[in-house]
Formats: C-alpha cells, structure tokens, sequence
C-alpha cells in the first residue's frame, strides 16, 4: 500500500514550461575575486562626497537606508560602469545598513553592474512591446555586429551589451539605452534613450559612437517624441469615429 502511494506521489505532474525563459545569470554574476581586491579600501572622492551630502539631506536620520540606491549609482560612475564589493560596503555604513541589503538591492536593479562593462554599455530592452516590435532582432543585430553575447565586453574594451526591463518607451518600442561612463568622476556620465529601432539603426548608432559621434537621442524614424501617425492632438479636436458602420 506505501509503495503505490509513493508511485502516485512521484508520478509526473503538469508545470509550466521553462524552456524560453530568459536568463540573467551571466549578467548578474559577481566580479572575479582578483578584480575585487583592487578597490579593497573603496572609498567615495571629494565630489561624490558632495553629491551624497545633496541626497542623504532629503530623508530623515531614521530613513537613510533610502540613499542605498542613488549611493550605488554614484560608486558605479566612479568605478567606470560597476560596483565591487567594497563599494557597497562603504555604502551600508554610510545608510547604516547591513552589506547584504546593499547587496540585495544591486541584484534587483538590472541597471546596477556588478561587474565591469564597457564604455558605452548597452542595454536592449526585452519587455513585451520591444519584444512583439522587433527587439529580439535588434539584440541579434548588435551581438553580432560586435561579436559578443549579452554580459560580455568587446576586447576593446568600448562596448558591452545588456538586456533591460521595461524603460518607459513602450510607445516608441522597440529601443535601447547607452549608458556612457566615460570619467572617474562621474561628471561625463549619460543615459541615452534610442527610440523607434530598426536592427540597421542600432548598428548605425554603435558605429557613430564608434567614431567619437553624438547620434540624435529618441524616436529614430523621424517623428517627435511619441506622437502617432496622426500628428499631436487634444480631446478638443478629437473626433470620434462611428463605433459600427451604417447597416
């Protein structure tokens, strides 16, 4: 009698399939323990001090864990694009948190790299609307345009690519965004929107950076902003169209 009830137990059992799931493992790992000894002593420069002093001013004493967040941003532009270990561990004394809750919130926030990237990091979005609209064709463009796969950095060191979550653009999908981490001290740091994407245009924008350029940021098939094909309008001058035609 145990042994059918075992059988019943163990027999096959209907799940959700996993076999197109996407996975951010070689994304998020860790950087190698070498690299990480190199900013054992980390600590925030001068400017980024003055920087910290502006944010930790907005939250009450009781609330500083609240600075966890735009702290790890000021360490990622300082360190040239990503947060060692020792990064967040200055930051959990500055929040008067544990390393480990620095840690938790590095992992969850995709736009945190926790380990080296390029100059110019790019990050596809792969949310439904850019994944229906051709996202999927513009990753495959640009990883093989430059030769590597998402977490991996170009030997030149210029480029690396990065899936993202949604960012907004749902409008004017599919689209990327390059973040340029381009001086220690995080003066020359930007996040630029390239909207409305054909897999030609990213390539077309990588190698306008490439070259020094500064491609036009936004909608890239020549409308503005994110209004449709019927111009900018208001509910004054909408029309309403007839629900059914005329029987």
């Amino acid at each position: 009698m145990l042994s059918s009830l075992f059988r019943g137990f163990s027999s096959p059992v209907r799940s959700l399939s996993i076999a197109g799931v996407r996975t951010f493992s070689n994304v998020l790992d860790d950087a190698p323990a070498d690299l990480q000894k190199k900013f054992v002593g980390f600590d925030f420069s001068p400017k980024m001090y003055e920087k910290i002093e502006v944010v930790m001013k907005k939250y009450p004493e009781t609330w500083s864990q609240c600075g966890i967040l735009p702290l790890l941003d000021f360490a990622q532009r300082q360190c040239g694009g990503w947060v060692p270990h020792a990064a967040m561990k200055k930051i959990a004394n500055l929040c008067h948190v544990s390393s480990a809750q620095v840690y938790e919130v590095s992992k969850f926030f995709s736009m945190i790299n926790r380990r080296p990237v390029g100059k110019y990091h790019i990050h596809v979005c792969m949310t439904t609307p850019c994944m229906v609209t051709g996202g999927d064709d513009v990753l495959a463009a640009l990883e093989k345009h430059l030769g590597v796969k998402v977490g991996e950095v170009t030997a030149d060191g210029l480029f690396s690519i990065g899936e993202m979550e949604c960012m907004g653009c749902c409008a004017n999908a599919p689209m990327i965004a390059v973040a340029d981490y381009t001086s220690s001290d995080g003066e020359g740091y930007s996040y630029d929107y390239f909207e409305d994407l054909t897999p030609a245009k990213a390539v077309e924008i990588v190698e306008s950076l490439r070259r020094g350029s500064h491609p036009a940021v936004g909608p890239q098939n020549g409308r503005k902003n994110a209004e449709g094909i019927q111009g900018r309008t208001t509910l004054k001058d909408f029309k309403a169209k007839p629900e059914c035609r005329d029987l």
